[in-house]
């Protein structure tokens, strides 16, 4: 079935203990690294959406599950501050993980297929290039033996203008909006075209999208650590390795 925005904007409030709820999923998440590192395997979570639509409040709660030695943060700028100078993909290359880690991409090579697009700097053949081009490149991921997540935040038109107000009438906060944070306000019904027709062409079998409803911040992060966790659980092996020699041995110590 093709992903449809307007199904993820209820947003109803959490029905139960947030806290516990939200603790239980980063022991999980925290159990599952544990998995990961020792067996040396490699993930990528995609953290995409709409400014406003809660991936701050995931984010922050899903590293503060997981040995920070072991995870990499990437904050991927727009299509303004692009590198033309190479491929298009090429700056990620350097930030994909190594065994045992984990890359947390806050927006992804996503971001700026996706702003040209509605800005209607990319007319449909350079569009289904891109889209063709992030296919080989996930695909090349998971056939390295990396898993790929990818959630996409979602949020009510109304929802997303209420956050943003909250967050410009905050004395602090206010100084951390940018004029792209408002820029696509105004362009949210051909945003939304542009986002169903990538999620046509780029939710694989491989790395599937999954839609994250964002209009209530704590069922939204839920939503996503309980996402990211199910992903973990699926790919990380469920028993420790056979012990042999990567298992050290405690050594005989004499007092004296």
């Amino acid at each position: 079935m093709p992903i449809d925005l307007t199904k993820f904007e209820r947003g109803g409030s959490f029905d139960g203990d947030a806290d516990a709820a939200l603790g239980a999923l980063q022991d999980r998440l925290a159990r599952f690294q544990v998995a990961q590192i020792v067996h040396r395997r490699r993930a990528i979570v995609l953290l995409e959406g709409w400014i406003g639509a809660g991936k701050k409040a995931a984010l922050r709660r899903l590293v503060g599950a997981w040995d920070p030695s072991h995870v990499q943060v990437i904050s991927v700028d727009g299509a303004e501050g692009a590198d033309d100078e190479r491929h298009w993909l090429a700056p990620f290359w350097s930030s994909l993980p190594s065994a045992g880690e984990t890359s947390v991409f806050y927006r992804s090579w996503y971001r700026r297929i996706v702003e040209e697009r509605v800005a209607g700097r990319m007319d449909d053949k350079r569009w289904a290039r891109a889209c063709d081009e992030i296919n080989e490149f996930e695909a090349q991921q998971r056939d390295h033996g990396t898993l790929v997540v990818k959630l996409f935040f979602h949020v009510a038109a109304d929802r997303q203008l209420a956050t943003l107000r909250e967050r410009q009438q905050d004395e602090w906060r206010r100084h951390l909006l940018s004029e792209e944070d408002f820029a696509g306000l105004g362009q949210r019904e051909r945003t939304i075209e542009v986002l169903h027709g990538m999620f046509n062409l780029t939710d694989t079998r491989w790395a599937p999208w999954q839609v994250i409803d964002g209009n209530d911040e704590v069922s939204g992060t839920v939503a996503a650590l309980t996402a990211i966790a199910g992903a973990f659980e699926k790919a990380m092996p469920a028993q420790p390795p056979v012990e042999g020699e990567t298992v050290l041995q405690f050594p005989n110590l004499r007092r004296g």
